[in-house]
């Protein structure tokens, strides 16, 4: 710790921060630049619609849509609303107290996110999991879940 209460990173702590930093950046970078040239769409694009795609009505609250896609309101907002234009996806305002909205994705919208599937799936395999052995997929899966419970606060 120095003087101002920093505990900072020892030499592994370090190597081990910069090589998930590549992660958290690289892999969305790679997986966004591949799903734009193979289907037309960009990676969270395809996300918000492939939860939607998860839905027995395919329809779900905005706020729990931009939860679940770890996303801000207004940054679901805007993607909604060209996915709107591009008639994959709708709103609808949910009746009662408050400003509550949903979105449903369309048969459009459904038929694109299959259609786009197999080629994200491969490249998550490329990118990712064939790249890994089985207990380093266990061990990636617990950290995932831990730092999304801290995120998270749970």
């Amino acid at each position: 710790m120095d003087e101002l209460g920093t505990r900072w990173l020892r030499a592994d702590e370090r190597e081990a921060w910069l090589a998930n930093s590549a992660l958290m950046i690289s892999l969305p970078a790679a997986l966004d630049a591949r799903m734009q040239r193979e289907s037309g769409m960009t990676f969270f694009e395809y996300m918000v619609l492939s939860v939607l795609s998860e839905e027995p009505d395919r329809t779900m609250q905005l706020s729990h849509l931009a939860a679940r896609t770890a996303s801000s309101l207004s940054r679901l907002s805007h993607v909604v609303g060209r996915l709107e234009k591009r008639e994959l996806m709708s709103r609808a305002r949910i009746p009662g107290a408050g400003r509550r909205t949903s979105a449903t994705l369309t048969d459009a919208g459904l038929a694109e996110v299959v259609a786009a599937a197999p080629g994200h799936v491969a490249a998550v395999r490329e990118y990712l999991i064939d790249r890994l052995e089985p207990d380093e997929l266990a061990v990636l899966r617990r950290i995932g879940s831990a730092v999304d419970a801290a995120i998270s606060g749970r």
